[in-house]
């Protein structure tokens, strides 16, 4: 995703020397000219990877057992669908209850401001980049599988009957394993120069009996879909339908009963102490308040688990469930180049640095 940074000025106060942040909580219609940012909420990307299986019977699947002594050949077609894998990513959405200006006045002090193209914070006075989500796996295609009658003899083409073609492919196929077999013993007729040449016939004898023997034993078409699940939790929960998933149909609606509930299980790891009242310390804060806003996240324990199998779980810091402090403005004055980065998936400091020097 693109970065968009911004050049603007924070606003100075007439407080002697000191030019001074002022940043306030965003109103629509009454904020003065300024740059609005977000705090993040901290969203979950989930990817699903399913793999589809279709099975068609073969044309001579009812003579499988007689000709070629293959048991349990299904002669009726399925389509099963299996979870390969299920992975977590966070990212950051605008958290709308957390939106703040920075004000653009006369003699500015000018420092950047770098944002997401959705308005988060990303930086103060350097460059900062957006947590980056893994790239979503690709989809495959089901193998396209062999023309069994580019394999047949001319014998075989003209027979009058499915079970007499059937017995002389059966036929065939016999005389193929054969072959195979005198040549890997050295004892054919015609034998190779050389080992390229002993490999290229093999290759060749076991493509001929894959072919045929797939008219007997069906085919099995496998390929893999991809399906991504996004979505901002707002509160705990243990056991909420992520969605369903069937054997037959794959993934299917949250109120299809054909499918079997996938669940989500969010726990508060209560890294954060509980706020206590401290008329010190909130006299002290409330001076602070033109400062530059950020989280404190919570660290949420993440479960995704079926009523068999648990399929991926994670700890990642949720904006949402922690707390929002400020920087002090003092860091942002005439006498300071502070240099402010931001975690985009939820607005934690990722990195501060206080240079002290003059602009």
């Amino acid at each position: 995703m693109k970065v968009r940074t911004l050049l603007c000025g924070l606003a100075i106060c007439s407080l002697g020397a000191s030019a001074q942040t002022e940043v306030n909580p965003y109103v629509p219609g009454a904020t003065v000219e300024g740059v609005t940012y977000y705090l993040p909420r901290t969203a979950l990307r989930l990817t699903v990877v399913a793999e589809k299986q279709v099975y068609t019977p073969g044309e001579f699947g009812k003579y499988a057992d007689r000709y070629l002594r293959l048991a349990n050949v299904s002669l009726e077609g399925y389509t099963h669908w299996s979870i390969k894998s299920i992975e977590m990513a966070p990212y950051g959405v605008p958290d709308p209850q957390k939106a703040y200006s920075i004000q653009l006045k006369k003699r500015t002090v000018a420092p950047l401001v770098g944002l997401t193209p959705d308005g988060i914070i990303l930086s103060i006075n350097t460059e900062g980049q957006e947590d980056p989500l893994p790239a979503i796996p690709k989809e495959s295609d089901a193998h396209k599988h062999l023309n069994p009658r580019d394999y047949m003899t001319q014998e075989i083409l003209s027979a009058g009957s499915s079970a007499k073609t059937a017995e002389l492919t059966a036929e065939e196929i016999y005389d193929i394993r054969d072959s195979r077999t005198s040549l890997i013993k050295g004892e054919a007729d015609n034998m190779p120069k050389d080992g390229e040449q002993l490999k290229l016939m093999l290759d060749q004898l076991s493509t001929q009996e894959e072919a045929l023997t797939q008219l007997f034993k069906g085919t099995v078409d496998t390929s893999t879909e991809v399906f991504t699940i996004e979505l901002t939790p707002t509160e705990l929960t243990d056991r909420m339908i992520l969605f369903r998933f069937s054997e037959k149909l794959g993934v299917v609606d949250n109120d299809d009963l054909a499918g079997e509930p996938i669940y989500l299980s969010l726990k508060d790891m209560k890294t954060l102490p509980q706020p206590v009242e401290d008329e010190k310390a909130a006299k002290k804060k409330s001076k602070m308040e033109e400062g530059v806003y950020y989280n404190v996240p919570e660290r949420i324990a993440v479960d995704v688990f079926s009523a068999s199998k648990e399929f991926c779980k994670g700890e990642y810091p949720m904006g949402q469930f922690g707390q929002v402090e400020v920087l002090s403005d003092v860091l942002f004055d005439k006498k300071n180049t502070t240099q402010v980065t931001f975690y985009s998936s939820n607005g934690s400091i990722k990195q501060l640095t206080d240079t002290g020097e003059e602009k």
